[in-house]
């Protein structure tokens, strides 16, 4: 085994250019005689375009061009596309309105892009953009509440009545069959708060067009670049994909905001080869928080059937969700098979029924933000599972308990098939970690402080991994999920390793070269991890879903098993040996039974010079390729216990405790698998605590357009977390991984609303759970102002 191997702390490999400001962000690209971009971005949520005056613009200092949707439609572009088809309830598919690299005839939300203007600097192309006159005709702004109203202004004519799409889920007559027969319901109405991703890199963009060889490159903060080639090459028109070549470089975080295809590096590649010059644009914080998608946006009634001893026989929701102005690449299937599917949560649930409203509004368009769906269904199931514990008189754990999934494989009634868990083993150590025990004393102690002490559960599960391309295809999704990973053995014995996954802070460089470690016995300094440039990389689907471990990770490892099965054979020959004789250990080939051994460089160069082994029977080289496809997706699970105290004379909420037991399969680095950990609890509490996107419902203007208005969650918000693993290994995945880059995000939100409204006696408060609400609600309930 490796000292850098599997299940090793292994420090991240790639801080150590990051911390030294050595890593090459796109902004830190600059290419000859380039040109910087400004875009013109319409102040009106919701307008017609009359008219684009460019005169004046045109004229100013340094500006070489300034380009419009009129100039988009000349040269042939189509607009962007959504790449998950979902269909209503009657069959018909979803009315997906135009969404165009520059709006031409009307715009539909602030900060929709109307002109592109470049200059030879970027303050000379600000100082231009401020000169394009646009003459508005403004029109009704539309939001949530009042998209599907009679009466309420049309986003785009191809949606009637804003309905993108009424999708369903699952068996209604059983639901009402099991609800006629219940002992006991429960109903609650929730929202899920519009996010801002905010991630610490703005997104960028350079195109850079080559006259001579008739090739672009484009480089971009992108997720996954082979996806916004295909995208902007098969449907967009930018340039044949064999001529047009994308990298993402280091990218300073992403969190699914960086997935998709949006009209700024698209505009940017194709306006490099109209002006025949480099085009540069990076985003500034404000055109960040206006023009990246943005996240979650649900309002939803749920309602629960129990029995009379509390067991679930039945769970209905109707949910309206916010897609925002057009339809953004993944966004129809966050609210629909990413939510829908997750509503069974840990339990046994035999009949659930889901109704969602895909709506669109004039805001930024909605997409996967992390977790992308399931916060959304476990901020639902959670909820509504704590609410029927307190009304029915259970102990939330216990009633949990009750209602676990115990054996596997399990059926839901929602499509998800679990292969694996233990949730008992999870519910278990977080009471134990937590202390639950000890939590009547502590919130006796606070009282006598006059707090208000509370404590809240979240059993969570989610789908990731990615996932079978059979079976998202069959669910609309327009690409396969499978992953790519190519190993090059230099004759040194030096291993690159070729990866579709991108890395933008997970830890791939470190992560991934601990299993080639693990398999070769090399020392992680002799093995490269390359991803994130088509040019290099063959093909990849990108990073989201927390896919990276379970499918990027077993590609690399069933090339790995062809390096190796090659490299054996080489040995083999070498050694005079059966080739089943001949075992790979700690970085040696040994004959078993013997005392003959090569070491790993001394066969990789065999390989290469040819010597000693039949070439007519194996090749030379040492260079093997593997697309992997997974059988299931996988499913992490656990429990967060959060506990909170409250001063009620402020509504100031401290989270005095928090435990997070997670099950992850099997772990590569734990040390980067608790930094996931913290990251995501940190989002995931930001929301119920903190954040919010908050648009005018008259004018459609972002009220919260700054971090001035947009609170981020800062260091000293947050104890010290605590965190277990009890794992149960994947079947469906070589390695037996699960993935954790969303656990956080997703289990945590409603731990933390039930440790609230635990404290405070009530049903529900809205997330963000600002003081100025917690106060107000206090207010307004019996709740004790202080003991």
């Amino acid at each position: 085994m490796s000292e850098w191997g599997i299940g090793k702390p292994v420090r991240r490999r790639e801080d150590d250019r990051f911390i030294r400001g050595r890593g090459q962000y796109t902004d830190d690209i600059n290419r000859p005689n380039q040109t910087h971009a400004v875009f013109v971005r319409s102040p009106h949520a919701h307008a017609l375009i009359r008219s684009i005056d460019l005169e004046e613009a045109n004229a100013a200092p340094g500006v070489v061009a300034i380009l419009t949707g009129k100039d988009v439609a000349e040269d042939g572009l189509a607009g962007l596309i959504c790449g998950w088809t979902v269909h209503s309830k009657d069959g018909s598919e979803m009315k997906a309105g135009g969404h165009p690299i520059l709006a031409a005839e009307k715009v539909r939300y602030v900060g929709d892009h109307v002109a592109l203007v470049l200059a030879e600097t970027k303050a000379q192309a600000l100082a231009a953009a401020d000169l394009v006159l646009v003459d508005y005709e403004p029109l009704p702004a539309v939001s949530l509440k009042n998209s599907t109203e009679p009466g309420s202004a049309q986003v785009h004519e191809e949606a009637p009545g804003n309905l993108c799409f009424e999708w369903e889920l699952g068996d209604k007559a059983a639901t009402e069959d099991a609800f006629s027969k219940a002992a006991r319901t429960v109903s609650i109405d929730l929202a899920n708060n519009r996010l801002v991703p905010n991630a610490m890199e703005p997104r960028a963009a350079i195109g850079d067009y080559d006259a001579g060889r008739d090739e672009y490159t484009l480089w971009t903060t992108s997720q996954n670049p082979h996806v916004a080639r295909l995208v902007l090459s098969a449907f967009v028109g930018v340039a044949p994909e064999h001529k047009l070549r994308v990298i993402a470089p280091d990218v300073g975080g992403g969190f699914g905001s960086k997935i998709f295809i949006y009209p700024e590096e698209t505009a940017c590649a194709w306006a490099s080869k109209k002006i025949g010059r480099p085009v540069k644009w990076t985003a500034d914080r404000s055109e960040a928080f206006l023009a990246d998608a943005h996240g979650r946006d649900h309002l939803s009634h749920a309602e629960l059937a129990l029995d009379e001893d509390g067991k679930f026989l039945g769970l209905k929701v109707k949910t309206k969700a916010n897609l925002g102005a057009y339809l953004s690449t993944f966004s129809a299937a966050v609210p629909t098979y990413l939510y829908g599917t997750l509503l069974s949560g840990q339990y046994d649930i035999p009949a659930i029924y889901v109704e969602v409203d895909g709506v669109y509004t004039t805001t930024s368009p909605v997409d996967a933000y992390r977790g992308a769906g399931r916060p959304e269904a476990t901020y639902i199931v959670e909820r509504i599972v704590e609410t029927a514990a307190r009304e029915n008189g259970f102990d939330p754990a216990e009633m949990r308990r009750m209602n676990f999934v115990k054996t596997f494989p399990h059926q839901t009634p929602v499509i998800m098939n679990y292969d694996i868990g233990d949730f008992e083993a999870s519910l278990d150590k977080a009471l134990e970690v937590a202390d639950y025990e000890g939590f009547p004393d502590r919130k006796e102690e606070a009282a006598k402080r006059g707090k208000l002490r509370g404590i809240g559960f979240s059993t969570y599960i989610e789908a990731c991994g990615i996932a079978p391309s059979a079976a998202v295809g069959s669910l609309g999704a327009g690409v396969g999920l499978w992953e790519s990973a190519e190993v090059q053995v230099a004759p040194t014995g030096k291993i690159e390793v070729f990866t579709g996954s991108h890395s933008h802070g997970q830890g791939h460089e470190t992560t991934f070269a601990q299993l080639v470690s693990e398999r070769t016995g090399l020392p992680l300094e002799d093995i490269e991890i390359i991803h994130g440039d088509t040019g290099r990389v063959q093909f990849g689907m990108g990073t989201y879903g927390s896919r990276s471990g379970a499918v990027g990770m077993s590609a690399i490892f069933k090339a790995i098993d062809k390096v190796e099965a090659k490299a054996r054979k080489i040995a083999a020959q070498l050694m005079e040996a059966a080739e089943d004789d001949v075992v790979l250990e700690n970085g040696a080939f040994t004959v078993k039974g013997t005392d003959k051994s090569l070491n790993w460089p001394e066969v990789t160069l065999a390989a290469y010079t040819g010597h000693g082994f039949d070439t007519a029977e194996i090749e030379p080289g040492l260079k093997e390729s593997a697309f992997y496809d997974p059988l299931n997706f996988t499913f992490p699970a656990g429990c967060h216990i959060c506990e909170v105290e409250i001063d009620p004379e402020t509504g100031v909420t401290e989270i005095v405790n928090f435990t997070a037991i997670d099950d992850f399969g099997t772990i590569i680095n734990p040390m980067i698998v608790e930094g996931q950990v913290h990251g995501g609890l940190v989002q995931g509490i930001g929301q119920a605590l903190y954040e919010h996107g908050i648009y005018d419902e008259e004018s459609g203007q972002l009220m919260t357009g700054s971090f001035m208005d947009y609170c981020m969650p800062r260091a000293d918000n947050f104890p010290g977390f605590k965190l277990g693993f009890t794992p149960t290994v994947c079947p469906s995945n070589p390695m037996g991984m699960k993935g954790c880059g969303e656990a956080g995000a997703i289990g945590s939100p409603p731990a933390v609303i039930n440790a609230i409204t635990d404290a405070l006696g009530i049903k529900d408060i809205p997330m963000p759970a600002t003081p100025a609400r917690v106060w107000a609600a206090i207010q307004n309930s019996a709740t004790p102002k202080a003991a």
